[in-house]
């Protein structure tokens, strides 16, 4: 299921581009353009469902799996030191794209923990992590 207005849905439909770093049968990661921290990815399901508990029972094993994969990409390519993994419903819970998504936040032993937005150099940037997360290997 879609939904023609959701900018997730567009974005799995390759409506709209992204930087994407990982994708299999249920699911699509990519960076988010308002990070956290550098590095940080949206895992999104390929179904629509606006909230967690929208989305059917089988489509949860994949979309885990998908954020476990992403956080060990992140682990061994950034490299980070460790990560969050952040899942909001509803716009009183800081939901801004009313589709399921999994934030996964790289987190360094040398900086503090924040959840104000950063904004990335350029797109050359955005290309470069983009690179080192998709790199074979």
């Amino acid at each position: 299921m879609t939904d023609s207005n959701c900018v997730f849905c567009k974005i799995v439909a390759g409506q709209i581009p992204c930087y994407k770093v990982y994708e299999d049968h249920s699911t699509v990661a990519f960076l988010d353009i308002a990070p956290f921290e550098k590095g940080h990815v949206l895992v999104v399901p390929k179904f629509h469902a606006v909230y967690f508990t929208d989305l059917p029972s089988a489509q949860i094993p994949p979309l885990g799996a998908a954020v476990q994969k992403v956080a060990a990409m992140l682990l061994a390519r950034l490299p980070c030191d460790g990560f969050n993994i952040v899942q909001n419903n509803g716009a009183c819970a800081t939901q801004v794209v009313p589709h399921v998504h999994f934030h996964v936040v790289p987190r360094w032993n040398s900086s503090g923990v924040s959840w104000t937005s950063l904004k990335y150099d350029g797109p050359e940037e955005l290309e470069e992590i983009q690179r080192r997360l998709i790199a074979d290997g």
